[in-house]
């Protein structure tokens, strides 16, 4: 009985990891030669992570990662300018603890979304916020918010994110309210965030691509100076695996 009271208060303090570590201590007799400082440390240790699970299961979500991709997964062997070195420096999440950026550019299908995913992936397993948009996406919640009422609340959410994965830049061409829109994101997280750009679109075009020289000067200042970049190259990686398998889909 006093066992069952001590769940029960353990789990209207929201302890629920102590709470699930004791039931299982009790239902495995071994655990019972332990010392009670022993047994007490299982338990705090069962609920810290249980903590981190949820944080980490939170953090996810709102990420919305386009796919679930870990840096642990990397493939180097394809020769596409990917080096382990490089790439365990940006796993390391120095740069976003310092608000600096990253810009991920090569042809289709060379791997960027999922490299982009997988070092968000690996931020939020460090317990940093983040987020995932196509930039066509952003420019249309962006609109919606201006006629909703909702814009300084969505830029709020963009400021307090730590990183904040736009991918498929360039692909469309910039109009003047979203270039606009555009310069606010990139100004208000300067320097308080990191912005990791994806794109098919190589930097020396992103001038073209963006419109409005002094604009396009302005925003382009504040997102490459002091980034970050991986160039990749090579063949499609979607095409090699067809070609290595004819039963894989690379639609």
């Amino acid at each position: 009985m006093l066992t069952q009271n001590t769940l029960d208060t353990l789990r209207r303090l929201k302890l629920t990891g102590m709470s699930d570590a004791l039931e299982r201590q009790r239902a495995q007799p071994d655990t019972h030669d332990l010392a009670f400082e022993d047994r007490l440390a299982l338990l705090v240790d069962q609920e810290v992570l249980h903590r981190e699970n949820r944080r980490l299961a939170r953090l996810l979500k709102t990420a919305r990662l386009r796919v679930p991709a870990c840096v642990e997964d990397i493939d180097y062997r394809h020769p596409r300018g990917l080096e382990r070195s490089r790439m365990a420096s940006l796993a390391s999440g120095d740069w976003i603890a310092q608000s600096l950026n990253l810009c991920i550019t090569g042809p289709t299908g060379c791997g960027k979304t999922w490299l982009a995913c997988a070092l968000g992936n690996q931020a939020c397993r460090q317990g940093r916020s983040v987020r995932y948009l196509r930039v066509p996406r952003l420019f249309e919640a962006l609109r919606i918010a201006h006629g909703d009422g909702s814009y300084d609340r969505l830029m709020g959410q963009l400021l307090k994110t730590d990183l904040l994965i736009l991918d498929d830049w360039g692909m469309q061409k910039v109009t003047g309210p979203q270039r606009q829109d555009l310069m606010e994101v990139i100004e208000d997280r300067h320097g308080r965030g990191s912005t990791l750009i994806a794109s098919q679109l190589p930097a020396e075009h992103w001038h073209e691509y963006i419109g409005a020289a002094t604009l396009a000067d302005a925003i382009l200042d504040r997102l490459l100076h002091g980034a970050h970049r991986l160039n990749l190259k090579g063949e499609s990686l979607r095409k090699t695996a067809v070609a290595n398998n004819p039963a894989v889909d690379a639609s």
